[in-house]
C-alpha cells in the first residue's frame, strides 16, 4: 500500500498529547516529524517512543554548525534510525557531505533551504539577496552536489527546485488547506493538492491536523484533497 504523502507535524512538549495525536491519525497520515521543541522536551526516548507507534519519524532538527560536530550530532542520533533527518543548507558544502557520510543507511538527509517564515526582506536584512526563489535554487544545487537526498522549500519554490533536481526528494512545510484560517508564523504557504501537483514528495502539516477539534478528520479530510 502506497503511505500518504502526509505527515503530521507534532511539536508539543506534552508526550501524552503527542502519541494521542499521532495515534489517533496513524491510518491516514504516512510519518510523524518530531522537531526542535518536542526533542528539547523529551530527546531521544521520546523519539523511540513515538518510534514506538510503528510510523515512520522524520527528525527535523535542521542541524547547522561546523562539519565535525554536525557529523558527530548525526553519528549521535544514528541509533534512532530516522526516516528523515533535516541540516541546514547555509552551513555549506562540507557540512553536507559530513551529515550524509554519518547517517545510517536508510536515512534521508535533506537540507532546508529557507525557512517558510522568512520572506525577501528577511533575508535582506541578515545580508542575503531579497530573493527567495533565487536563493532555493542556490542551496537545492548545492545540497545535491553534496550528495544529500534532498532539501525542504516551500510549495512556491518546490517546481524550480525539482527542475534543477529531478531525482530530489522535496518537503514541502507552510501547508495550509484551502478553507484553512490563518496562515500563523508562515510567510509562504500553499495548499496540499497545490505543493504535490508542483513537485512535493511529502507534506508537513501541522496545526490544521494537531489544533483541529477532530485531528483524525482533519488528517482524512486534507488526504481526501489528494
Amino acid at each position: 500500500m502506497t503511505r500518504s504523502p502526509i505527515y503530521v507535524a507534532i511539536d508539543t512538549p506534552d508526550i501524552a498529547r503527542a502519541r494521542e495525536i499521532a495515534a489517533r491519525v496513524r491510518n491516514h497520515v504516512g510519518g510523524i516529524k518530531l522537531g526542535l521543541e518536542f526533542f528539547s522536551a523529551h530527546g531521544q526516548a521520546g523519539v523511540r517512543e513515538m518510534a514506538a507507534l510503528d510510523l515512520p519519524v522524520f527528525l527535523d532538527l535542521k542541524l547547522h554548525d561546523i562539519p565535525n560536530t554536525v557529523a558527530k550530532a548525526v553519528q549521535a542520533l544514528a541509533s534512532l534510525k530516522p526516516a528523515i533527518l533535516t541540516v541546514h543548507a547555509a552551513g555549506g558544502l562540507a557540512m553536507m557531505e559530513d551529515a550524509k557520510a554519518a547517517a545510517p543507511v536508510g536515512t534521508k538527509v535533506v537540507a532546508v533551504t529557507v525557512l517558510t517564515s522568512l520572506d525577501g526582506n528577511d533575508l535582506d536584512s541578515i545580508g542575503v539577496a531579497p530573493d527567495t526563489h533565487a536563493q532555493v535554487e542556490r542551496l537545492t544545487l548545492l545540497a545535491r552536489q553534496a550528495g544529500l537526498d534532498g532539501v525542504v522549500c516551500s510549495g512556491n519554490e518546490v517546481k524550480a527546485a525539482r527542475k534543477l533536481w529531478p531525482q530530489g526528494f522535496f518537503v514541502v512545510p507552510g501547508i495550509r488547506p484551502a478553507d484553512g484560517n490563518g496562515h500563523a508564523d508562515q510567510k509562504r504557504v500553499m495548499t496540499p493538492r497545490q505543493a504535490l501537483d508542483q513537485g512535493a514528495s511529502i507534506l508537513v502539516i501541522g496545526r490544521p491536523i494537531t489544533q483541529a477539534d477532530d485531528p483524525d478528520q482533519a488528517a482524512r479530510a486534507i488526504e481526501a484533497t489528494l
